[in-house]
């Protein structure tokens, strides 16, 4: 058997053991990811709880996180305001009962991105990503809904977005979201001992992992979660200048 052929099969037996938790580097081709179907790991409706506790990723309804967004690109700046709501409000996918969870994007007063997010925790207390459906402006010429994907459609597989114990998988590659040629985000757990300043306040013992996508291959981002909040700090390290923070919460 050649070479790439024996990669192509071990891949494949990988994925199907368990893709979102093998340790795949992250430099599969489009085309060997976009063959990997068979890599969605089975999902028992059963094994999911009602509310997502997890406390680097708390959903509470009704709370509602304010992010401010700025950009550095060709000596000029952007900013963005983010707000993330959590909605009293789920989304049946794949037979589990997942969070939703509503994100707004506004520059100068105006809507640029509005996306819907789904989510379910199992009963070891990890947190799975189902799915999303996003609206952008692309190039201030129109809407596209480039971007959004649902598990157990067209070949999308759901992802983990937050480790029961994150500490316990440190140094793994797993898959957050996986639509061929569409939405392949993975991550890797850094440490969980990272203190971090943002305007909402400091923490200390926080969460830190590297995110990045064989679709944007240059582009590598940083986020911090803190116990009992949830993400606080997404700051792009390499590909660009790029940072979001933690403002404020509402209720």
């Amino acid at each position: 058997m050649k070479a790439a052929s024996v990669l192509i099969l071990f891949v494949v037996i990988q994925l199907t053991a368990c893709k979102k938790q093998s340790g795949l580097n992250g430099n599969l081709s489009s085309t060997q990811s976009s063959s990997a179907k068979e890599g969605c790991d089975a999902i028992d409706p059963a094994n999911f709880v009602e509310h997502v506790s997890n406390q680097y990723f708390p959903l509470v309804p009704g709370t509602v996180f304010h992010y401010l967004n700025t950009v550095v690109e060709d000596g000029q700046t952007t900013t963005t305001n983010v707000e993330v709501t959590i909605l009293d409000e789920t989304k049946i996918i794949e037979g589990v009962h997942c969070q939703a969870v509503h994100d707004l994007v506004t520059e100068d007063g105006g809507t640029t991105e509005d996306t819907y997010d789904w989510y379910a925790q199992d009963k070891s207390g990890t947190v799975w990503y189902f799915g999303e459906h996003t609206k952008s402006l692309k190039d201030k010429s129109g809407w596209t809904t480039e971007g959004s994907w649902k598990a157990g459609s067209r070949n999308a597989c759901q992802g983990i977005i937050m480790w029961s114990d994150p500490l316990a998988h440190a140094g793994e590659t797993y898959y957050q979201e996986f639509l061929p040629d569409i939405a392949i985000d993975q991550a890797e757990v850094i440490n969980t001992n990272s203190t971090v300043t943002v305007p909402y306040g400091t923490f200390t013992n926080c969460l830190k992992t590297r995110e990045f996508t064989i679709l944007e291959p240059d582009v590598i981002e940083y986020k911090y979660y803190a116990a009992g909040i949830g993400l606080i700090k997404t700051e792009m390290v390499a590909g660009g200048n790029e940072v979001e923070v933690l403002t404020a919460i509402s209720h």
